[in-house]
């Protein structure tokens, strides 16, 4: 007799199928199977969308934390979302099920790198890998604070601390007020036990989030993107933020970058030691860089700065900062390279040569004078994978031997490049395109790299 030879995981999968399938028996079964059963079941009926057998589990979920992580959330599972924030509960639970709650940490990000549930290293002091570690009211630092042991169990789990983890778009939209007065109302129910742990804001336009803003500790956010406001209004946030992980401002009012406003913005910018990656578009720095700067730590990873006008002294001290000494990704992009002296641009890839992996020089209105003077330092940045320069005046001869340069790059994945000049009847202006002639270009690349046996290189163009 032949055995069955079905994946185990496959027969656990149709199981919890089964089971899903009454959800009257499968709420029923919550306080009787496995606490290890809890994962798999909990994903399998978030992805189903079923909605009640949610809201049960969370009230008697087995662990200390819960986590959506990598689990997608459409449309249709934000109504799941707001299931599982009402379903938290703050009192022991009176229910037929022999299983007390345990969850102490809700977290409803998306796409975190990370578990369904932590390990848990002792039963008195449970760790969760991602709970709060800033706020004064996060489950850390109120459980170092106190002293008191209680031996009465239920007057102990009344008055336990949790956490909900939440990412904010403040957009002025409905669908985002009604979700941010759901969560609200859940604080206020918890009288105070519940900490609102917001790690990743985004605020379009400063004027929709003013009164939310009342309501967040912002010593816990770590990325902050804030599009449409006044640097005043900037650094009023940034006055409450030291472990900012990532700052992206658009479009920030400042009428001037000689006056206390600009000063009070590098002071607070000076505070973020931890910072990474700072993203400054359509920002007027012009003779300004060298300040923001130098108000920067030194083990900055990603530099934006598109549409900011910077000049060539500007560049120049980019390539003698010690902020771009380590860079893995620097965006440029719309930004007018007229000047001829290239030696600025060739002493910054020589010192970005060991860590730079994006490189964006995108509008530059970079010529095949300027290409080709950078391109033996480009071609030493053996770690880079994307370089992308559309819309700079090049010529096909120009193209072809960057190929040439690029190919030895092994690293190197995706190169976008430019359509060359001759295949306009003038030159980046809609309509001129002849198609025939980016058609050829197109197959004499592919052709080159077939040579140089790159077949792995993907060369991109964009064409309107």
């Amino acid at each position: 007799m032949m055995m069955d030879e079905r994946d185990p995981s496959t027969l656990l999968d149709l199981a919890i199928q089964s089971l899903l399938s009454n959800e009257p028996v499968a709420i029923h079964s919550l306080g009787e199977i496995p606490r290890e059963l809890f994962v798999p079941l909990f994903s399998a009926a978030f992805m189903g969308g079923y909605r009640k057998t949610l809201t049960a589990m969370v009230k008697v979920w087995p662990f200390t934390c819960l986590h959506i992580g990598t689990l997608s959330v459409q449309e249709p599972q934000r109504e799941l979302l707001k299931a599982m924030i009402e379903s938290l509960q703050f009192l022991p639970v009176q229910n037929s099920t022999s299983r007390s709650p345990k969850l102490r940490i809700l977290d409803v990000r998306q796409g975190v790198d990370c578990r369904t549930t932590c390990p848990e290293f002792g039963i008195r002091s449970p760790t969760c890998f991602h709970g709060c570690t800033h706020s004064v009211r996060s489950i850390l630092k109120l459980e170092s604070q106190c002293s008191i042991v209680d031996s009465n169990p239920e007057s102990l789990s009344s008055r336990q601390p949790m956490e909900l983890l939440v990412d904010l778009s403040l957009d002025g939209t409905l669908r985002e007020r009604e979700f941010f007065a759901l969560i609200l109302n859940k604080v206020e129910q918890s009288s105070g036990s519940l900490h609102l742990c917001c790690r990743d804001l985004q605020i379009d336009k400063f004027c929709y989030a003013r009164n939310t803003l009342k309501f967040l500790d912002l010593t816990c956010i770590h990325n902050l993107a804030v599009d449409q406001a006044s640097l005043s209004e900037v650094s009023s946030l940034l006055a409450h933020m030291i472990y900012l992980d990532s700052l992206s401002l658009s479009k920030i009012n400042c009428r001037s970058l000689h006056g206390k406003v600009f000063r009070v913005f590098l002071n607070y910018l000076g505070r973020m030691n931890y910072l990474k990656e700072l993203n400054l578009s359509s920002f007027n720095l012009t003779d300004h860089l060298a300040s923001l700067l130098r108000a920067l730590p030194p083990n900055l990873d990603f530099l934006y700065l598109p549409f900011c006008e910077i000049s060539y002294r500007d560049f120049k001290f980019l390539s003698q900062s010690p902020q771009a000494t380590h860079l893995k990704l620097l965006n440029l992009s719309n930004n007018s390279m007229y000047w001829d002296d290239c030696v600025p641009f060739q002493i910054l890839l020589d010192k970005l040569s060991d860590t730079l992996q994006h490189l964006a020089i995108n509008h530059c209105h970079l010529t095949d004078a300027v290409l080709a003077a950078i391109l033996p330092a480009l071609s030493k940045c053996f770690h880079l994978r994307v370089i992308s320069f559309v819309s700079n005046p090049i010529t096909m001869p120009m193209l072809m031997r960057t190929l040439h340069h690029l190919t030895p790059l092994m690293e190197l994945k995706y190169v976008i490049y430019p359509i060359p000049v001759h295949c306009y009847e003038q030159w980046h202006f809609h309509g001129s395109l002849d198609r025939q002639k980016l058609a050829e270009v197109q197959a004499q690349l592919k052709s080159m790299l077939q040579a140089a046996k790159r077949s792995d290189m993907n060369w991109i163009t964009y064409s309107q």
